[in-house]
């Protein structure tokens, strides 16, 4: 009797109190709340791989702060490289990618002015800030090509500045005293300039890209697509995607380094407006009582973030608000990682690593 009375006293443990928790340490900013109540000791419990049950605070959402903080001090870099024949407005699509005039040394440049026309590759970098997040952006600006009366193997210079820079990377990783941080001059993007003809690929853009597509993340686009009707773009960036297609040119983003079904679902929607029919200007004209990037003609002003003009917005969102990380990440762990491979395999392994481009100075 005396135990039954006992029994019936006992507090049932679905209502059992839980144990304290620690406090969380007043620096630390709280959790956002969840949407479902909290799990209890009685029911669910928040698990790790292992099994072990987290009976309270411990701090692991601080992780990504943490690297949010030391990643605001070092900065970001990003490289970039324009490739096409003369006269399709790489430097002008560069500058209004950026809003600055990146294209340049001098960030001064007027608007106004003529830029002059590209007679080697040159590479510029500037620190531009925006939102407290610091980058050290690097536009290499190459020379038009196919100008020439005989234009075999014209992309082996910029095949070889893209080695090049992989080069310098792998020779500042295989020092015994190496610095903390490499500098990495590493072309992590290159946008290749098509002519807008209607028609298709030159036989010289096929070669190209074929080249250039094994080094390092291409993405081509249709320069002053202004000139082509609705109709003639719709149906020359077809022709273009089939031609690339037929002759296995791998462009960015590669179907083969999609991570999961959310980001192949992502990356397809991007495959199919490529390449991107693309207006560059870095002019302000008044349209509707607002200042807008565009293009005058005797028809109008054609506005450069118009979705209804042009595709600048998509591959300018495309490129830095969405997929600037993966694009270095692929860099380094596909392009860089198939270089260093082959030059340590060729090397034995053993030896630093030297070439006649030690003696050249870089024009970063």
């Amino acid at each position: 009797m005396r135990r039954q009375k006992y029994m019936t006293d006992a507090v049932p443990p679905e209502v059992r109190p839980k144990p304290a928790v620690p406090a969380k340490p007043p620096h630390v900013a709280p959790p956002p709340i969840p949407s479902h109540p909290a799990p209890t000791l009685s029911g669910a419990s928040v698990r790790g791989s292992g099994g072990s049950t987290l009976l309270g605070y411990i701090g692991i959402d601080t992780i990504i702060e943490q690297m949010r903080k030391k990643t605001m001090k070092t900065g970001f870099d990003f490289n970039i490289m324009v490739v096409g024949q003369s006269g399709l407005g790489k430097s002008t699509l560069v500058n209004t990618l950026f809003k600055s005039q990146v294209s340049r040394k001098n960030s001064d440049w007027g608007r106004e002015e003529k830029i002059p026309k590209t007679v080697e590759i040159k590479s510029v970098s500037h620190v531009i800030e925006e939102g407290g997040v610091k980058m050290k952006l690097t536009i290499t600006d190459t020379p038009g090509f196919g100008d020439q009366i005989n234009n075999d193997n014209c992309w082996e210079p910029i095949s070889k500045f893209v080695n090049e820079q992989y080069e310098k990377y792998l020779k500042e990783e295989v020092n015994i005293a190496r610095k903390k941080r490499i500098p990495d001059t590493r072309v992590h993007c290159c946008l290749y300039f098509i002519a807008p003809t209607g028609h298709s690929l030159r036989p010289l853009d096929i070669e190209f890209m074929k080249h250039l597509s094994r080094s390092v993340n291409l993405i081509p686009v249709i320069a002053k697509s202004d000139t082509l009707t609705p109709e003639e773009k719709s149906e020359f960036k077809q022709r273009v995607r089939k031609e690339l297609e037929v002759c296995g040119i791998e462009v960015y983003p590669q179907k083969e380094f999609d991570d999961d079904i959310e980001d192949k679902s992502d990356n397809d929607k991007i495959r199919e407006v490529m390449p991107f029919a693309v207006v560059g200007s870095d002019k302000e004209y008044q349209v509707n009582s607002k200042r807008v990037l565009g293009r005058k003609t005797a028809w109008g002003i054609v506005e450069v973030e118009n979705l209804n003009h042009c595709e600048f917005s998509l591959l300018r969102d495309f490129i830095i608000r969405s997929h600037l990380q993966d694009l270095k990440e692929v860099t380094h762990n596909i392009h860089y990682e198939t270089y260093r491979a082959k030059r340590l395999n060729d090397n034995g392994g053993l030896h630093p690593i030297s070439t006649a481009a030690d003696t050249q100075e870089s024009n970063l």
